[in-house]
């Protein structure tokens, strides 16, 4: 099994402090992980059960997650489809989590552009932007406890020039950064405490599903066996090494917490924040005093015409 050390996280300084410090107590708040039956979705769920955490575990696979609770105790199965537009805020409102890892989305075709057809090259949007934006949504709608997580599993590739095999991939991880800087905005304008991280896993991960059809295609596309493509690349990544680092990220107080991180087999890196809003944003924008008080008390705060 591959694995590696993590250096310590740094992210922008608080209060004078450089450095995460470990802070919460994981064995008394729930964690929901979406997309728990594979890969890294599966190693996340396994490392939040080992460190102490009561974990719902959701995917569309019943073999698979009555497996995954069957090897590791603390885990409760939970079968849905979480691209479905009313899961999301059931599970919500029935497990009330602390902690929302959304971690699902589909294996995109690795061919060329012009041998996609646009079907194929949209399924991540349909799939891993459909599922980020109906569970991000709920969170803020229900709204989550204060102190509550939401880390959101995108890919080195929304940080990249994209991939010519993957079609739409790299574009719909991208979005996922967006939809949790934007939750992020709206939490905070809305003073509900809740802290919403990107994660970007970046390296190969022939250990999954999802990795391993890319690095079959891009070695063949190479030229390459796949032994050879992968020793030109750095130490890939495997479910291990993904579920320690982001119960690190968790265990540490959401105060000293960057808004997104690179994570690669050395461990985790906080990623430079985006440039700051247009101008015209910036004064056109209401600051949060100025606005009229809104309704406090579940869904109403968010809610507005045209608002399922």
């Amino acid at each position: 099994m591959l694995t590696a050390e993590l250096t310590p996280l740094k992210a922008t300084p608080c209060k004078g402090d450089t450095t995460m410090t470990p802070k919460t107590d994981l064995a008394n708040s729930t964690t929901m992980v979406v997309g728990a039956s594979r890969g890294l979705g599966r190693g996340i769920a396994i490392a939040f059960a080992e460190a102490g955490a009561p974990v719902i575990a959701v995917a569309r696979s019943e073999t698979a997650l009555n497996d995954l609770a069957r090897e590791v105790s603390g885990i409760h199965p939970e079968v849905a489809d979480a691209g479905d537009p009313s899961v999301a805020g059931s599970l919500i409102d029935r497990y009330d989590p602390h902690t929302l890892v959304l971690v699902a989305g589909a294996t995109p075709l690795h061919r060329p552009i012009q041998h996609h057809t646009w079907e194929t090259f949209s399924t991540n949007w349909h799939t891993d932007v459909r599922i980020a934006f109906h569970w991000v949504r709920e969170a803020l709608l229900k709204p989550l406890r204060p102190s509550s997580r939401v880390v959101v599993i995108s890919s080195g590739a929304a940080l990249g020039p994209g991939s010519p095999l993957s079609g739409g991939y790299a574009g719909a991880k991208a979005t996922q950064r967006f939809i949790a800087t934007y939750a992020q905005e709206e939490a905070s304008r809305a003073g509900l405490e809740i802290t919403f991280t990107a994660l970007y896993p970046r390296g190969p991960t022939p250990l999954t599903g999802l990795g391993r059809p890319a690095v079959e295609a891009h070695a063949a596309r190479a030229g390459q066996t796949e032994e050879e493509y992968l020793t030109r690349l750095r130490t890939p990544l495997t479910p291990e090494i993904v579920g320690a680092a982001v119960v690190e990220l968790l265990q540490t107080d959401p105060a000293s917490v960057a808004p997104g991180y690179v994570l690669n087999s050395a461990g985790l890196k906080p990623l430079e924040p985006p440039a700051g809003p247009p101008a015209d944003r910036v004064q056109t924008e209401r600051p949060v005093a100025a606005r009229a008080a809104a309704p406090t008390g579940g869904r109403s705060r968010f809610r507005g015409r045209g608002c399922a």
